[in-house]
Formats: structure tokens, C-alpha cells, sequence
């Protein structure tokens, strides 16, 4: 019997050495002993401060070590965490602050938060776990972190260490991410975390970041990097509030279509281009003051106005500012999109209709109004925001058509984008109307070749059939090519029959002269001016004005790729005021790399222009006319990828518009244009600049070759001839621009009579084989 008490009473004792958990750390051990309803090391699933070493005998029983779910031991200069795998309830546990090297919590399987950080921990095995959702690291040693088994993982904090990589693809729970200060870091992929909030990547070495797939964005830190480019979510962010990339080597920004409050961009050097066009009212974007290299901001038209106080007062004066990184609105937008055809045989508009090109429509929400002239396609496409959107066809002539609808509204975003609205015009009556104009799609220079284009167009509503003719100076010039080949021609002349020109149909032809040079016979020289007059013929027109038009152009021997000329010349008379007026802007991409979009912006005085009879006629390419802000015409060359290369870099855009009739003699009109390349700043053409007087452009000097006498004068005046010259004829205008007198066959006419004059200021035009020439006189 008493074999039998001895074997019961060691196995008694080996049964309770077996609930004894091992703890070989003093100062974890004291920890554990501290803990008590009066201090903070351990709780129970309560939520409640409990003594651990419940039986007092100085040990942790696993019984007790299951008690405690959440378990504070930091600040205890502890070495090892042997013993914390009998915790197995254990849900939080903080062991920051001390002196830790490894921690090993695999079989901690319950655990949902660990907090290790202000350790010397290189050694981290982390639970495989459904429930593990938060680990703090930060300040330890590390160079390397596996939690990939972490699936649940919302908050991560590994700052501080020393970690070459990290592997987060597996943590597609991932809130919070913090890994800022590994020094080492060099790359970094989140593009699975797409429910990451706030991500803190500061001072590593990375160099790009791709934040494409992480729409539920609100705050990044990724300063103090290497990093040369970054990507926004594709998506617009709802949530994003900033973004700090203050010391990087960034050289593009493109937050386009994103709202972020505030955008930290200090101390990036080589920081070329800011894109922050994204619908929305914008706060602040800090640049600081190094910003030597930065060339260009794109932003939306409202934040114009703002633009000081989005950049902090940056000086941002010789930064290109606009909208043209893109042709589309900022932010969330709609479409109305459609066609207008003219209905050819009165049954109605179908596809056997023709597109009409260059339709001009209006567009207002109530508030703001704005114009869209549409391609030669006929096809249209205009990008509004939210709201209630009116859009009207405008036309030349409007009482030659009917257009159904007259208009119509659309509400976004009730109704489904793209909105399609197409328009029917029909004819209103018979109205015959024809009208031609020359282009010079060239400068003309002694020696050189020079191309012209011929533009005739029916605005009006029957089909139109007629011819046209052409007159220059044929012993100036040698005709080279005539695309299409002329019908007919005579000395001096050029004619083509046209048939069958639908309404809203443009013909075109095409003309190549070599100019004589200054070693012909006769010379040609820089200054001289060449005359040419284009006649169009058809029915009884209904505006026979426009139905010759001509144009004088100057010689020059060298000249600026990009120019803009008025095509009347530089003087117009009182006669012709009211009436339209011809621009031709020029632009030549003169850099070493195809331009692939150019605008060309013209702002028109609207004291001296009509902006509402703007119509553009043709172009070297396709293109949209925009105008906006009541004076503000953009001529928009998408995507038009305009070579380098001589024999391809140039282009052109046409238009015609009317001036006030209130201008008056002596009154000025110019026009410039901006021409934007790409993201360059633009280039500013030389003002064209017409005047209103009594006649028109002079070849020549008066002054050089004749003198009046006496002047005033009451009777007979005289005039001297003081360099060889033949004269062809005389005429005298009024201050009117009307003719008072001819005088024809004048070769030796020396004076003339004006005693039939009423007393006043009148212009002598003097018509010779060099050209012509004018000047005041007085008649008493």
C-alpha cells in the first residue's frame, strides 16, 4: 500500500509541473507578477484588469496564462519572450520598449493586434491567422517582414527598420500602411490593397509609385524618396485629401479628373509639368521657391481667377498656364453628341443626306453660354457638366433654312450620356448664294514658289452651278501647277466651270506661281505688292458682294513660320465696314519632335467685331472651334500630329468675321493670335492691323515718284511725275471711299481739273505699272 501513495503522489507532481508555464526572462516574469486590478498589464475578455498569478505560488499555470486577453508588458527591459505561446487567448499584446531581438507569436493563433515597436527585433514570426488585423514594428531592426499569411491584416506600421522590400499583395484588407524611414526601400507594390487609406512611404529610396488600383485613398506621404513619376487612381477619388511628395526628383504631377485638397510639391527640382485640371475648385498646392524648372500648369478655366491662392502666391510668371492638356472638362462630365444634315430632297433628313461641315452651335445652362463650331466631318460632340444644357444650331443665313428641332435641352445626369441630338435643315424659299475667297498658303518671295487655294462655298439652299475665274499678273509669275486643271485660260486669266455644289458644300482648288526674281525681267523685289482677283458666277446671288474677292500681297524676303494676316490688306474702306473681313493664321512646327496638339487662340475685340458672325472656312486640318468667355476663340487641332520636317510642319486655319458698323474713317482693327505647340509656351503673332481709310493699300511711295502742286488747291491741280514711271489711269475719292472723278488712258496726263469739287479733303489714287500709289489734297 504505501508503493501505491508514493507512485499517486509523483504522478500528482508531474501533472502540475506540466501546467507550469516556462518563463525563463526575469523581467518578464516580474511584469506578470505585477499585474494586478491596479495596473495595466493584463486584461481579461471582460475587458477588466486582473491579477495573473491568481494561486500566489509564484509560477504562471497555463490556467492563468489562458485568462488574459490583452497583455501589456512595455517598458520592462525585457530580453525574451518565452512563455507568450501559452497565452493562446491573448488578443492584444504590447511589447514595445524593449530589449527584444526576436519575437516568435506563430502559435498565438487568437491574436488580433501586436505592438513590438522600440525594439531590436531582426527576427518576426507573425500568427497564420484570419483574425490577426494590426501589427506595429516600427524602430527595430528588420530586413525582412513576412505577412503574407497575414490575410486580414487592416493596419500596418513597420517603420523605422531596415527593410530592403515588403510583400503586401496578400493583405487585401489593408487600411493603414506605414513604412516610412527603411532607407533602404527601393520599390513598393499596393496594387492590390484597394481598400488602403492612408499610406506613409516617407523617406526610402523609391522612385515610382502606382496608386492606380487605390481608389479609396484619403492621405500619402511619400516625401523625401527618389521618386520621378507617381500615378493617381485612375478613378475619381471621393475621399483623397492630400498628398505630400515635398523632396523628390518628380517631373511631371498629373492629378487630372482628382480632387485632393492639398498637394505638397517642395523641393522637387526637376519638376517640369503640374496637371491639376480636374472640374473642381482647387485648394492648395505648395511649389515653394524652387521651381526653376517647372514650365507648365494645366487648370480649368474657373480656377484662373484662383490661381494665385491654389499656389500659395508662388511666382509663376514665367510658367505656361491653360487648359489644353486635354480637350475634355475636368471632373465628372456628360455628352451631347449628333449631327446636322441638310435635307437635299425635301423628305426628310436620312443617311443619304449630306453631313453639314462646321455647323456652329450654341450651348447654355442658364447662366453661362458658350459656342462650338463643329469639324468638316459634320459630326459634333460637346462635353458638359451637371445641370439643365440648351443647345441651338446657329447658321450664316439663317432665313434661307428651317432647322428641326429649333433646339434642344437635355438634363444630366437624368438623362444617359451620350445624349444624341441630331438636327434637319431644310430650305425656307429659293435663295441662290455663292461666294469665293483666295487663301495664300504661303508667303510670296522673290525668286520662290508660291501656293494659293481658291475657296468657293453655296450658303445657299439650291444647288448651284456656275464658273469662277482667277486674274493675275502673268509677266510677274509662271503658273506651275493648277489642281484640278484649269477649263479655261487667257493672258492673265484662269477660269473653272463648277457643277452640282450642294448647299454647305465648299469646292477647292489649288494653285502653285513661281515668282520672278529681282534678275527678271520684270523684277520682282521684297515690298512689291502682287495683285489677284477671284470671280464666282452662278445664279442672281443673293449677296453679290462676296462674289469677288481680292487680294493684295506684299513680297517679303524673309518672314516668321507663324503669322496671322488680314487678307482685305491693311487699309479697308468706309464702305466695306460692317461687312466681313478674311484672316489667315499660319503656324509651323519648328521644333525636333511632331507636335501632336496645337491650339490656336485668338481673342477678338469685340468694340471693333462682331464674335457672333465667326466663321471659320477652311483649315490644313482637322478641327474644332471652341469659343468661350464671350471674346475667347479657340481653333483646336486634336491629335493632330504635326511633322517636324520641312516639307510637312506647316498648317493654317481660315476665317471670316464682320466688323462693327459703328467703325468709322480713320478707326483701327487688329487682330493677333497666340499659336500653343503642345505644353510650350505659345507663340504671339505680330498684330494684323487694318485701318478705315478712303483707299486702300499703296504699292509704292507717292512721294517717290510724284508731286502735287499747288495743294490746296481751287481749280486745276498738277501733278509732277519724277522718276520713270507709265501711268495707267486717275482716280479721286471723297473721305467716303466713293469715287468723285476718273480719268482713264492717263499715260500723259500731268493735271487735272477739280473745280466741280465741293471744298473739303479728298484722295488722289494714281494707277501705274508699278502698282498704286495714293495721297491728300485740299480743294478750296
Amino acid at each position: 500500500m504505501k508503493k501505491l501513495y508514493t507512485i499517486v503522489a509523483l504522478f500528482t507532481l508531474f501533472i502540475g509541473s506540466a501546467q507550469i508555464v516556462n518563463i525563463p526572462d526575469a523581467d518578464f516574469r516580474s511584469c506578470l507578477f505585477s499585474a494586478s486590478p491596479s495596473t495595466d498589464v493584463a486584461q481579461n475578455a471582460a475587458g477588466q484588469y486582473i491579477k495573473i498569478d491568481t494561486n500566489n505560488d509564484g509560477q504562471i499555470q497555463v490556467s492563468e496564462a489562458l485568462a488574459v486577453y490583452e497583455l501589456n508588458t512595455e517598458y520592462f527591459s525585457i530580453e525574451s519572450m518565452t512563455g507568450i505561446h501559452a497565452f493562446s487567448n491573448l488578443k492584444i499584446f504590447k511589447c514595445g520598449n524593449n530589449q527584444l531581438m526576436s519575437l516568435d507569436v506563430s502559435q498565438n493563433t487568437n491574436l488580433q493586434s501586436l505592438h513590438c515597436n522600440n525594439n531590436y527585433i531582426s527576427n518576426l514570426i507573425l500568427p497564420q491567422s484570419n483574425s490577426f488585423i494590426k501589427l506595429i514594428c516600427d524602430n527595430n531592426q528588420l530586413t525582412n517582414l513576412d505577412v503574407s499569411q497575414c490575410i486580414a491584416l487592416k493596419n500596418l506600421s513597420c517603420a523605422y527598420n531596415q527593410l530592403t522590400s515588403i510583400d503586401v499583395s496578400q493583405n487585401l484588407e489593408l487600411v493603414v500602411f506605414y513604412c516610412y524611414n527603411n532607407y533602404y526601400l527601393s520599390a513598393i507594390d499596393i496594387s492590390n490593397n484597394l481598400m488602403l487609406y492612408e499610406f506613409d512611404c516617407s523617406v526610402n529610396q523609391l522612385t515610382f509609385l502606382d496608386f492606380t488600383n487605390n481608389s479609396n485613398l484619403h492621405s500619402v506621404n511619400c516625401s523625401d524618396n527618389e521618386i520621378t513619376s507617381i500615378l493617381l487612381p485612375t478613378t475619381t477619388l471621393s475621399n483623397f485629401f492630400g498628398i505630400d511628395c515635398s523632396n523628390n526628383l518628380i517631373e511631371s504631377f498629373d492629378m487630372y479628373n482628382k480632387k485632393v485638397n492639398y498637394v505638397n510639391l517642395i523641393a522637387n527640382p526637376t519638376l517640369v509639368s503640374i496637371n491639376i485640371k480636374n472640374g473642381l475648385y482647387n485648394d492648395r498646392i505648395d511649389i515653394g521657391g524652387n521651381i526653376n524648372n517647372l514650365r507648365y500648369i494645366c487648370i480649368d478655366e474657373q480656377d484662373f481667377n484662383n490661381i494665385g491662392y491654389i499656389f500659395g502666391n508662388a511666382n509663376l510668371s514665367n510658367i505656361l498656364i491653360n487648359s489644353y492638356c486635354s480637350f475634355e472638362l475636368g471632373g465628372t462630365f456628360y455628352t451631347i453628341e449628333g449631327n446636322s444634315k441638310f435635307d437635299n430632297n425635301s423628305n426628310g433628313c436620312d443617311s443619304n443626306d449630306l453631313n453639314i461641315p462646321n455647323q456652329k452651335f450654341t450651348i447654355t445652362n442658364g447662366t453661362i453660354s458658350g459656342s462650338l463650331i463643329a469639324n468638316q466631318s459634320g459630326t459634333y460632340s460637346i462635353p458638359v457638366q451637371q445641370g439643365i444644357h440648351t443647345i441651338t444650331p446657329v447658321l450664316e443665313n439663317p432665313s434661307y433654312f428651317t432647322v428641326s428641332p429649333a433646339s434642344a435641352s437635355v438634363s444630366f445626369p437624368s438623362a444617359t450620356s451620350p445624349f444624341t441630338q441630331d438636327f434637319c435643315v431644310t430650305a425656307n424659299g429659293i435663295f441662290n448664294d455663292v461666294e469665293i475667297i483666295i487663301i495664300p498658303i504661303e508667303v510670296a518671295r522673290p525668286g520662290f514658289d508660291a501656293e494659293y487655294k481658291i475657296i468657293y462655298k453655296n450658303k445657299g439652299n439650291q444647288v448651284a452651278n456656275g464658273s469662277l475665274s482667277f486674274t493675275f499678273d502673268d509677266a510677274i509669275m509662271d503658273l506651275v501647277i493648277a489642281t484640278p486643271v484649269n477649263d479655261g485660260n487667257a493672258t492673265n486669266s484662269l477660269s473653272w466651270n463648277y457643277t452640282n455644289l450642294n448647299p454647305f458644300e465648299t469646292g477647292e482648288i489649288d494653285l502653285v506661281f513661281n515668282i520672278n526674281s529681282p534678275m527678271e525681267i520684270p523684277a520682282v523685289n521684297g515690298d512689291d505688292v502682287l495683285d489677284y482677283t477671284a470671280t464666282i458666277v452662278g445664279a442672281t446671288d443673293e449677296t453679290p458682294n462676296d462674289n469677288t474677292f481680292t487680294l493684295n500681297q506684299t513680297v517679303v524676303n524673309s518672314y516668321d513660320p507663324n503669322d496671322k494676316t488680314c487678307l482685305e490688306g491693311s487699309t479697308i474702306t468706309p464702305s466695306m465696314v460692317g461687312q466681313y473681313v478674311h484672316y489667315v493664321i499660319r503656324f509651323e512646327n519648328t521644333g525636333t519632335f511632331a507636335a501632336q496638339n496645337i491650339v490656336v487662340r485668338d481673342i477678338i475685340n469685340t468694340a471693333k467685331f462682331d464674335i457672333a458672325t465667326l466663321v471659320p472656312q477652311r483649315s490644313s486640318h482637322d478641327f474644332v472651334t471652341r469659343i468661350t468667355n464671350t471674346n475667347k476663340v479657340e481653333f483646336i487641332f486634336e491629335n493632330i500630329n504635326l511633322p517636324f520636317d520641312d516639307a510637312n510642319n506647316d498648317g493654317y486655319v481660315a476665317f471670316k468675321i464682320k466688323t462693327k458698323p459703328t467703325l468709322v474713317l480713320g478707326d483701327t482693327f487688329s487682330n493677333e493670335a497666340s499659336i500653343y505647340f503642345d505644353y510650350n509656351f505659345p507663340i504671339i503673332t505680330e498684330p494684323a492691323v487694318t485701318t478705315v481709310a478712303a483707299l486702300s493699300n499703296q504699292d509704292f511711295d507717292f512721294g517717290s515718284y510724284f508731286a502735287l502742286y499747288p495743294n490746296p488747291t481751287k481749280d486745276i491741280l498738277n501733278f509732277e511725275v519724277k522718276n520713270e514711271i507709265g501711268i495707267k489711269s486717275i482716280q479721286v475719292y471723297n473721305t467716303l471711299g466713293q469715287i468723285v472723278l476718273v480719268v482713264t488712258n492717263a499715260s500723259t496726263t500731268r493735271s487735272i481739273d477739280v473745280a466741280s469739287l465741293n471744298a473739303g479733303a479728298y484722295f488722289i489714287k494714281v494707277t501705274t505699272d508699278k502698282g498704286s500709289a495714293n495721297s491728300k489734297f485740299i480743294k478750296e
